[in-house]
Formats: structure tokens, C-alpha cells, sequence
């Protein structure tokens, strides 16, 4: 029985030979935040010459990527990228997704606005039939909390709020437990126009081109 680290690995593993044949000189690669995302860094280190820099969705991942000699652009340096890798807290089986349990959420869905392609990796404790037993992340400007909680519950959420915790942008987490949401996009667009919303954690109006998925019987494709 592999642990749950080591199918982290396996998809991180997988990930890299996907993307390889994908690279050239002048490719940029938006990359994503996470355990998952830290083994696939790792892992791409050892092909840094095969591509041109990354774009990253997080300072943790910038310093990471730094760490291992890969440049690390501004985006607003960067036009279009081919790829964004990343993991998830949820995805489903038409490729919406929950992010943001740890807290880059709206970086990491601006670096992947950027891209053509999105490709999530991530063990097949994350894959559900439907979002919503993960506690859905959003990021809202601090004055807005309250205001913001309280249509949270209105739509029929309980809301912590993570009070040990503040964004790269300087922004308040809070996370929304107890939905059951059968209509991704709908509900995503619903959470995105209430005021002081920075961003919301699902990403299904675009979510994943394609997922690599580590099972205890190997790697999965889902598309």
C-alpha cells in the first residue's frame, strides 16, 4: 500500500514525462502551489535547461523554483503560456476543481488564466463525485469579512474564517463548509459577485484541460 506521499510522488513523476515532450527554449511554465506542486519543482529541476523560465502562482513556489536555479518571471512579462501545473483540494469528473486549502487561490487562478492548458495532478483521494466536502476556500478583502460571511450563509454555508492566516496579497481566507454544490460554474459565478470577494476557490468556469491521477494501481488520465 503506497502512502499517500509517495502517490504524490508517482503523479509528480508522471507529470514531468507528460510535460517534457511539451517543452522547447522559449517555453514558460506557469506552476502552482503545494506538496504535490513542491515534488513536481523537485523533480523538474533536473530538466531546467529543457525550458526557458516558470511563472509562479505563489512566493513559496518562487523561492522553491530559485532554489533550484529556474528563473521565475513577472507575469506581466508573459503574454501566453502553454502549460500550468497544479494540484488540487477537490476535482470531479468533469474536471471542476476546489483550491485554495492553502491559501494562493487567486494567484494561482490568475497564472492559469494565462495559460492554454491546465494540467492538475493529484492522488485519487482528491477525485469526488461532486465539490463540495472540502471546505471551499475564498479570498476577501479584510473589511469585507463579515459582510461576505453573511451571504456565505445565506447560500447555505458555515464559515470559518482563518484567523492565523493572511494571503500573499494581503487579503483574509475564509472557508466555506457544508455545500453541496451541484452547479459548479453557477455557484462560482454567484460567489465572485459579492462585494469584497478577491476570489473564489473553484475553478470550474475554466477548470483542468487535463489530470494526472496516482492510485494505489498506478497513474490515471482523466480528460
Amino acid at each position: 500500500m503506497y502512502t499517500q506521499d509517495q502517490l504524490k510522488q508517482q503523479v509528480a513523476a508522471a507529470a514531468i514525462d507528460f510535460i517534457l515532450p511539451k517543452l522547447s527554449a522559449d517555453t514558460i511554465l506557469g506552476i502552482g502551489t503545494g506538496s504535490t506542486v513542491d515534488m513536481f519543482i523537485d523533480a523538474l529541476a533536473q530538466h531546467k535547461g529543457a525550458f526557458k523560465a516558470a511563472a509562479s502562482s505563489s512566493e513559496r513556489s518562487t523561492l522553491r523554483l530559485q532554489q533550484h536555479g529556474i528563473e521565475v518571471l513577472d507575469l506581466n512579462q508573459i503574454q501566453s503560456m502553454d502549460w500550468y501545473i497544479d494540484g488540487a483540494d477537490e476535482i470531479d469528473g468533469q474536471l471542476n476543481m476546489t483550491k485554495g486549502g492553502g491559501g494562493a487561490l487567486t494567484r494561482e487562478k490568475i497564472v492559469a488564466s494565462v495559460a492554454q492548458h491546465f494540467l492538475c495532478i493529484v492522488d485519487d483521494s482528491k477525485v469526488v463525485q461532486q465539490l463540495g466536502a472540502f471546505p471551499l476556500p475564498i479570498e476577501v478583502i479584510p473589511m469585507a469579512r463579515q459582510s461576505v460571511t453573511r451571504r456565505l450563509e445565506q447560500l447555505g454555508g458555515t464559515v470559518k474564517w482563518r484567523a492565523d492566516f493572511v494571503t500573499d496579497n494581503g487579503n483574509d481566507i475564509i472557508d466555506v463548509h457544508g455545500l453541496a454544490i451541484t452547479e459548479p460554474a453557477q455557484f462560482e459565478s454567484k460567489i465572485n459577485d459579492i462585494p469584497g470577494v478577491v476570489c473564489c476557490g473553484l475553478f470550474a468556469l475554466t477548470g483542468a484541460s487535463v489530470a494526472l491521477v496516482a492510485t494505489q494501481n498506478g497513474v490515471t488520465t482523466m480528460s
